[in-house]
This record gives C-alpha cells, sequence and structure tokens, in this order.
C-alpha cells in the first residue's frame, strides 16, 4: 500500500464527504430528517466521522495495486456504502419495533451517492499520484 496515496485519498475524501453531507443532509434533506428538539449538532464530531470515513475508503481502495479508475471506485465505493448503510440502520433502529421504510431508504440512497463522490475522488487522486 501506497501510505502517501492513503493519506492524501484520505483526506481528500473525507472532504468530499463533509461537503456533500452538508449539501444532502444539511441544506436538500434537513426537513426529512430534522434534529431532535432541543439537539445541537457537533460539528467536530460530524468532520471525524467523515474524516473516517474517508481514511476508511481509502485504505480499501489503496490495497494490492490501488484503485486509481474512477469508475473501479466508484463500484467499491458503492459495495462499502451500501454495506456500512445497512449496518448503520439495523443498529440505530434496533429499539424500535419497526421501521419507517421510506425514510431508511432515503437515508440510504443519500449515502450511496456520497460514497460515489467520495470513492471517485479518491480513485482520481490514486490515479494523478501515481
Amino acid at each position: 500500500m501506497n501510505v502517501k496515496n492513503f493519506i492524501v485519498g484520505g483526506i481528500v475524501g473525507g472532504i468530499v464527504d463533509f461537503l456533500l453531507g452538508w449539501l444532502i443532509y444539511g441544506m436538500l434533506l434537513k426537513s426529512t430528517f430534522p434534529a431532535p428538539e432541543g439537539a445541537t449538532e457537533n460539528m467536530a464530531f460530524i468532520f471525524c466521522g467523515c474524516m473516517s470515513f474517508g481514511f476508511m475508503l481509502s485504505f480499501i481502495l489503496n490495497q494490492g495495486e490501488g484503485i486509481s479508475k474512477c469508475v473501479s471506485g466508484i463500484k467499491v465505493a458503492l459495495g462499502v456504502g451500501l454495506l456500512m448503510s445497512l449496518a448503520d440502520m439495523f443498529f440505530n433502529n434496533m429499539y424500535k419495533a419497526s421501521l419507517d421504510i421510506k425514510m431508511e431508504a432515503i437515508n440510504i440512497l443519500a449515502s450511496l451517492v456520497i460514497a460515489t463522490f467520495v470513492g471517485a475522488a479518491i480513485a482520481v487522486v490514486n490515479g494523478k499520484m501515481k
């Protein structure tokens, strides 16, 4: 694994995740996913979560020879994003008797859109740094 590609890809991926999360969840879907009453967003935790996802995906894409093509990055990111979204959905709803399927589907689709762009960005960075 190329450590330089991993670090730069992780930073770029985390920033892309943060910006797209702000656009999709913070602007476009804000009324769909309102914050609980009295709660405030902890931007440091949000940023750290985005950077964690960026570095995780960068780690996966940099294994072996490293994925450096946009389409390959998108494919891997879709798989990882889908599995992470499903795991997150099941864990977050473990105390509920039923699921709001429409809300969960919107959340999973939004997560997949973000993961797609993060994977593409990391793959492009890997390709440029070869």
